[in-house]
C-alpha cells in the first residue's frame, strides 16, 4: 500500500514538468508554442517562470496548427468617453419613479422599525412561554432586536441619504 502511494505522489509531481512546452513570443503579441507556425515572425523563446495561456470566449484571430496552438493576444483599446445623453425630461422621469421607490422603501422601513419597538418594549420585552425556564435565550433575543433596531435605524438613514441627492425638482407624481 505505501510504495502504491509514493508512486502516485511521483508520478503527480512530475506530470506538470512533462506537460509544459516552450513558449515563443513574436512579433504583434502573437504567442505560439510551435515555430513551424506560418504566422509567427522574429519570435523568440520565453525564459524564466511557467506560462499559463488561458484562451477566452472571444480571441481576436486563433491559427491550429499540427505542432500546437498559437493565440494572438488582443490589446485593449481605451473606452469612449462619454457616452450617449439623456433628454431632461426622460432623466427626470427617472428622478421622479426613483423618488416613488424611495419613498415608498422608506416606509415600509419606518413601519417595520415600529414595529421593532412595540417588541423590543425600551429593552423589556415581553417574555416568550420558551424563554421563562431559560433566561439566556431571553437575553439573546432582546439582543437580536436591539441590532435589529440598530440595522433598521441605518437602513433609514442610507434611504434618507439617497432621497437627499435627488435633485429637488423631482416630485412625486
Amino acid at each position: 500500500m505505501n510504495k502504491l502511494v509514493i508512486a502516485m505522489v511521483a508520478l503527480v509531481s512530475v506530470l506538470p514538468v512533462l506537460a509544459q512546452e516552450r513558449m515563443y513570443r513574436c512579433d504583434n503579441n502573437y504567442y505560439t508554442n510551435s515555430l513551424t507556425d506560418p504566422k509567427a515572425h522574429n519570435c523568440k523563446a520565453l525564459e524564466g517562470g511557467n506560462v499559463t495561456i488561458v484562451q477566452g470566449t472571444k480571441v481576436q484571430s486563433t491559427a491550429s496548427t499540427q505542432a500546437g496552438t498559437s493565440v494572438r493576444v488582443a490589446t485593449a483599446s481605451p473606452a469612449p468617453s462619454g457616452g450617449q445623453r439623456i433628454e431632461a425630461s426622460e432623466q427626470r422621469g427617472r428622478d421622479s419613479d426613483a423618488r416613488i421607490i424611495l419613498d415608498a422603501e422608506l416606509k415600509k422601513a419606518e413601519a417595520r422599525r415600529e414595529e421593532l419597538n412595540r417588541e423590543y418594549n425600551n429593552g423589556e420585552p415581553e417574555k416568550r412561554g420558551d424563554e421563562s425556564r431559560n433566561h439566556q435565550k431571553y437575553l439573546d433575543r432582546t439582543a437580536e432586536l436591539k441590532n435589529s433596531l440598530a440595522r433598521i435605524d441605518s437602513d433609514i438613514a442610507g434611504i434618507r441619504r439617497e432621497l437627499g441627492r435627488l435633485p429637488a425638482s423631482t416630485a412625486a407624481r
